[in-house]
């Protein structure tokens, strides 16, 4: 496929992104074919007199223009476990580096000495963090029991759940759906 055609696109981490994106680009007449997390596919190389153009646009919502293939890569990676923590429940119990390893079509070990180059975190952390704010949403939405949020993200048990929601957050669960006030992040921000 034509690199020319594909974007790679950092920040993009929810369904609300990828119609910003598609609508962007189409108000761009760049025609999209396909949009998805990091990525938008065009009918059309993109002309390199327009690539500024774009960058601007996407850098005005909240989204960069990824050039360098490590950036690229970087990216995947993030947005392989976004996808994985946040949208796709069933595949939570998956090994972490088999997930991206096969999401990324490289070695897990390249992977992760990458990703903590660049991000200066290791891939283990990102994802604990990711799971963390997934915990988060789910106690503010106040819908699904502390037993209940363990099990949708295949936590061995609720006290495994409570003791890394505790290391990372400084409250239990409980206290932090007591407190009312969900001090969640944007996922683009969790680190």
């Amino acid at each position: 496929m034509d690199e020319t055609r594909i974007l790679h696109i950092k920040n993009m981490v929810c369904n609300r992104c990828v119609m910003v994106v598609t609508r962007l680009l189409e108000r761009l007449e760049l025609h999209p074919v396909r949009v998805v997390l990091g990525e938008a596919e065009l009918s059309d190389p993109l002309p390199v007199a327009r690539r500024d153009e774009v960058r601007r646009a996407l850098e005005e919502c909240g989204f960069e223009l990824l050039d360098d293939p490590r950036d690229r890569l970087v990216e995947r990676i993030r947005t392989a476990v976004i996808e994985l923590v946040h949208y796709d429940a069933s595949a939570v119990r998956v090994n972490l580096s088999d997930y991206l390893a096969e999401r990324c079509h490289a070695d897990y070990s390249l992977l992760s000495k990458l990703f903590t180059e660049a991000c200066g975190t290791t891939v283990e952390r990102y994802y604990i963090a990711q799971k963390i704010e997934r915990v988060k949403e789910l106690l503010s939405e106040g819908e699904l029991s502390v037993g209940e949020i363990a099990d949708l993200l295949h936590y061995s048990s609720v006290a495994h759940l409570s003791a890394q929601f505790r290391r990372e957050t400084g409250l239990t669960p409980s206290a932090f759906r007591r407190l009312g006030e969900h001090a969640r992040r944007p996922l683009d921000e969790v680190k």
